[in-house]
């Protein structure tokens, strides 16, 4: 990067924190500390629920997940417009009526004390892992533009966030939020239409569109019903329902973050307004990475895309090898360029023979380029055996540092810092709150004053966030980034769901039923997700209908004790 391109980055992640800070100084309570004095309007609920969960992961991943499997990942999404409006309905009331600080506090009146705490352990074992997840995917951005090792860098991100998380609370995470949505909007628009503008001057946005359509990249929208298959209309549908309504109706960082709205109507239409807005936003970030796609396939592309193992083997035993790969790739992609080419004119004409010749030939050199590319995986592994061998992260980066002008590098690069802080800043609020609330004041010191909870939960931010940062020392071997946390947190959120779907509308389930389904039922989803039983989106359903139909069981065998039911569960 030049220097502007650090100017820009420096300035605009300087502005971000500053005004969150700023505008969020005078944290007295916990009640400020945890949910912003629940004094926001309904956008700052919305962006700071979409900033929530579009971290640098959606912004690293997404396009380099398009680029390798198309624009099928959408349909992951399918569900979240449905789940909005049941939780708007639902969920939103009873949390403003009970004045909670955290989603599990419900369940204590509604059951007992160890539903209560085990759903929060929960909740605790799985955003902490996906937290780490979320700090490992920006310190990729750090790792590659200086050439540092990962470990250190994991420790910068992690330790930067941990720094305003701690001072400002929930109004810095939120008023954070606002500035990073609007810079991340502006930002992704200008990086689709660069990408465009770099394409040789005959070949405009529609012919890009025809292109990728032709080499199985704009494969939206898939009707098969088939549990197998990770992202269909019906696995988005019904699975992603299932796992969105558990994510946002469960899950403390999100919980917490529309907790903060002035009233129930003011949650409600922000959350309303997260379910317009984020399928087309996350349709336009992997339409980004589908058109980088094209552009690879009108230039060169780097036969591995982590310059850094790519750098690591050309100073290995292994570098004459590895030069031998490249300069088989370059070949390869030559070829791959003049079919292009061919297919662009041939479509241009209408000219159906020579399109699908074209297309043979398109896919057998994709093929070829695959080989080598696994060739040149191999040899990373020989080279560093705990190397990261998986460039689906670096697709989208390597393109921004590449071939995009100075100054909108530094942009771009803000852009995915400051969304991973985001989401990285929430996740450490809610571990917090849920740590004090849940597990310390309800455990162990109940009748201390509220700036002892107030100072328990800056220490517990600061513990979470260590062991976030030791989490994402791990990361880099899970793959593509936006898939490791969907699967992880559908190991969860189903069981989650479901206990909160029996608090709400099984009234005659008691607690001891509800806590022993939740436990075996847990254990049933872990064990298909490690038999590969079904696609994972589908665990969530698995998880949810389980734990109803075996907590209904277990209530007829061995019935609960009795509590008095709160009114909030009549909605």
């Amino acid at each position: 990067m030049s220097g502007i391109d650090w100017l820009i980055l420096a300035g605009t992640l300087a502005l971000i924190i500053s005004y969150g800070v700023i505008r969020s100084r005078g944290n007295r309570s916990m009640d400020d500390y945890l949910l912003a004095d629940q004094s926001l309007p309904w956008y700052h609920v919305c962006l700071s629920v979409m900033a929530t969960q579009a971290s640098a992961v959606t912004f690293l991943s997404a396009p380099g997940q398009a680029f390798t499997d198309g624009m099928r990942f959408v349909q992951f999404y399918f569900g979240l417009p449905l789940a909005m409006v049941v939780l708007a309905i639902t969920f939103v009331p009873i949390f403003h009526r009970l004045k909670v600080f955290t989603a599990y506090e419900y369940l204590e009146s509604r059951f007992d004390a160890r539903v209560r705490v085990f759903t929060a352990l929960l909740f605790l074992l799985q955003r902490s892992l996906s937290t780490g997840l979320s700090i490992y995917a920006p310190s990729i951005i750090l790792s590659t533009i200086l050439g540092w090792n990962i470990f250190w860098t994991n420790i910068i991100m992690g330790g930067i966030v941990l720094v305003y998380t701690v001072s400002g609370g929930a109004k810095a995470i939120s008023y954070t939020h606002l500035q990073q949505m609007l810079i991340v909007t502006v930002a992704m628009f200008i990086a689709g239409w660069m990408t465009v503008h770099l394409l040789p001057a005959d070949v405009g946005f529609v012919d890009a569109l025809q292109v990728a359509g032709k080499s199985g990249r704009l494969n939206t929208i898939d009707l098969t019903f088939d549990p197998d298959s990770r992202y269909n209309v019906w696995s988005g549908l019904i699975g992603g329902f299932f796992l969105q309504l558990s994510y946002f109706g469960t899950d403390q960082s999100q919980v917490g973050r529309y907790l903060t709205g002035q009233s129930v109507g003011q949650s409600r239409l922000g959350l309303l307004a997260n379910g317009m807005l984020k399928v087309p936003m996350q349709f336009l970030i992997l339409l980004i990475g589908v058109l980088v796609f094209v552009f690879y396939q009108f230039n060169p592309s780097p036969v591995f895309f982590n310059k850094v193992e790519t750098d690591q083997l050309l100073k290995s035993p292994y570098a004459d090898q590895y030069r031998r790969l490249e300069t088989e790739h370059e070949a390869i992609a030559a070829r791959r360029q003049k079919a292009v080419l061919t297919l662009n004119k041939a479509l241009s004409t209408d000219d159906t023979k020579s399109v699908e010749q074209t297309r043979a030939v398109i896919s057998q050199t994709d093929q070829e380029a695959k080989a080598v590319k696994n060739q040149v995986v191999d040899l990373i592994k020989k080279n560093n055996p705990v190397g990261d061998t998986s460039d689906v992260n670096y697709v989208f980066l390597r393109f921004v540092l590449d071939f995009l002008p100075h100054g909108l590098i530094g942009l771009l690069i803000a852009v995915i810092f400051s969304a991973s802080m985001g989401s990285i800043a929430a996740a450490y609020n809610s571990l917090a709150s849920t740590t004090i609330v849940d597990i310390y004041k309800r455990l162990f010191c109940n009748s201390y004053s509220d700036g002892h909870y107030l100072k328990a939960s800056r220490i517990a931010t600061v513990i979470w966030g260590l062991f976030c940062i030791v989490v994402a020392q791990f990361a880099s071997k899970l793959g593509s980034m936006i898939e490791a946390v969907n699967i992880l947190g559908s190991l969860f959120y189903g069981v989650i769901l479901g206990i909160f779907l029996v608090a709400f509308y099984f009234k005659s389930i008691g607690g001891k039923a509800t806590f022993w389904a939740a436990v075996l039922t847990e254990g049933i989803v872990i064990w298909c997700w490690w038999t590969e039983l079904t696609a994972f989106l589908w665990l969530n359903v698995i998880g949810c209908v389980l734990l109803i139909g075996i907590a209904w069981l277990l209530e007829k065998v061995m019935p609960s004790r009795r509590l008095q039911p709160v009114d909030a569960v009549d909605v």
